[in-house]
């Protein structure tokens, strides 16, 4: 079963393209019509590619590594921030910082630059800086947090990048690319699709239209890392039993012996009366 269909697509505004002349050639296999100088996207199509990069994110959050949301345009920002944080799921939607991903230890040190000025703060050195050092270490750590709070949790590179506008999002494109991190993307009619792994044909200007596309994406990402919580219980819950089963073989080997030791030396001191 699908998770989405055509009728929520349609109601959502994800079949509207841009203006004819703006389109970009390598788009047509998903246009389904032009109307009014505006091209209109196949919805059919986008059901199937929906589905298929769903799949794929449910395995990548199965198996316990991280997918990163990339969006930084204004329509997208806030429902993209929403959807990754209830998958915890680290996401991008202020400025992309050069070298994120590429140069990936260095935005580790300002993550951690974040932590050490909470240790400040927690320690109380903070209060005992003059006015003018608090306030350049309280601005540099909004600045910090703005833009870097929400993958503080990301300790390593991504395992997958999704971004809502790959032609606005080029250069954290780019760096995944060259990385070898696979890229699903909400692509629209004036994109280039050929540098996205999993393409989601669909208008990526409209609120609704990326809401309806994260429900379907974020909700397999849930179910994967259900799964994964499910099967890590049951592995441990086995490991425990084989441990008692362990401790209980372990116990009867001991009392095996000590029951053979004591039968010796029963035998031996009779052994020894029997001499005498």
């Amino acid at each position: 079963m699908s998770r989405t269909n055509f009728d929520e697509l349609l109601e959502a505004g994800c079949h509207f393209g841009h203006l004819k002349r703006k389109w970009n050639p390598a788009m047509a296999p998903y246009i389904f019509m032009e109307r009014n100088g505006i091209h209109i996207i196949d919805l059919h199509k986008t059901v199937v590619k929906i589905d298929e990069a769903a799949a794929a994110l449910k395995q990548v959050a199965k198996s316990g590594k991280k997918i990163l949301f990339v969006a930084t345009k204004k329509q997208a920002k806030q429902v993209v921030a929403d959807k990754a944080t209830e998958v915890t799921m680290p996401y991008v939607t202020e400025r992309w910082a050069g070298g994120m991903l590429t140069n990936f230890p260095t935005i580790r040190k300002a993550v951690k630059k974040m932590a050490s000025i909470d240790k400040l703060t927690n320690d109380g050195t903070f209060d005992n800086l003059s006015k003018r050092e608090k306030l350049q270490i309280s601005r540099q750590r909004a600045k910090l947090e703005k833009n870097l709070g929400s993958i503080a949790d990301m300790t390593r590179t991504p395992a997958a990048l999704f971004v809502v506008d790959v032609t606005k999002e080029n250069i954290a494109v780019k760096e995944a690319k060259r990385l070898g991190i696979p890229v699903y993307g909400i692509v629209d009619t004036n994109s280039n699709p050929n540098d996205v792994d999993f393409i989601i044909p669909a208008n990526d200007d409209a609120t609704k239209s990326v809401e309806v596309i994260l429900n379907a994406l974020c909700g397999a990402i849930k179910e994967g890392l259900d799964e994964r919580k499910v099967e890590k219980e049951e592995s441990e819950s086995a490991e425990g039993v084989e441990k008692k089963e362990r401790k209980r073989a372990a116990k009867k080997t001991s009392k095996n012996n000590l029951d053979g030791e004591a039968l010796n030396a029963k035998v031996a001191s009779k052994f020894n009366t029997t001499e005498d």
